[in-house]
């Protein structure tokens, strides 16, 4: 299936100093949540997500276990948007996934998305027009004030060497994938 081509508008954004607790992250909702410098929301708990979040997150995890780039069409098409994955034009963004993942199926690609699905989220802007759930909750604090356990899971997505120069860098910057309230696949792309 050939999708429309589009342009992607993108925009440059510093992180703010925003660290989360060290001992128990998940549900953390700072007494300033109010504050635009607040830390976003992380948690683990599916079930507090939407249940339209939580039905488009066990679609893409179920597709990205059995292995078959191609179930991503479908799962587009329903979606009723494109998600963004690149910071450049995109006329097929499962031609595009696939020719990024390092195999010719594009199953590592469909591996990294698992990894990330399956790592803490963070609700961002909770409550207003620009509210989002991002896989993984590192791609919303910074980078520099992980906790121990907290690089641990980091890990499990990228290597030390990419730990060091996201640290130079300033910012995580591997895959995330964003979902809205109205569970609405944003994007799954890495960079910043």
């Amino acid at each position: 299936m050939a999708f429309a081509a589009r342009t992607v508008e993108t925009e440059s954004f510093s992180l703010k100093s925003q660290s989360v607790p060290s001992s128990d992250v998940e549900g953390t909702i700072p007494d300033n949540a109010n504050d635009a410098e607040a830390p976003p929301r992380i948690s683990y708990d599916m079930t507090l997500l939407p249940q339209a979040v939580q039905q488009i997150h066990a679609t893409l995890l179920t597709a990205a276990r059995n292995g078959n780039l191609a179930a991503l069409t479908a799962i587009i098409v329903a979606n009723g948007k494109i998600p963004v994955v690149a910071f450049e034009e995109v006329e097929d963004p499962v031609l595009y996934l696939r020719e990024l993942s390092g195999d010719e199926e594009g199953q590592e690609i469909l591996a990294i998305m698992l990894e990330v699905l399956e790592a803490g989220y963070a609700q961002i802007d909770a409550g207003t027009d620009a509210e989002i759930y991002v896989w993984p909750y590192f791609a919303n604090i910074r980078i520099d004030t992980l906790t121990p356990q907290q690089r641990v899971e980091l890990f499990t997505l990228v290597t030390a060497g990419d730990y060091e120069d996201m640290k130079v860098f300033g910012a995580y910057n591997f895959f995330r994938l964003g979902i809205s309230p109205d569970g609405v696949w944003q994007f799954f792309l890495a960079g910043d």
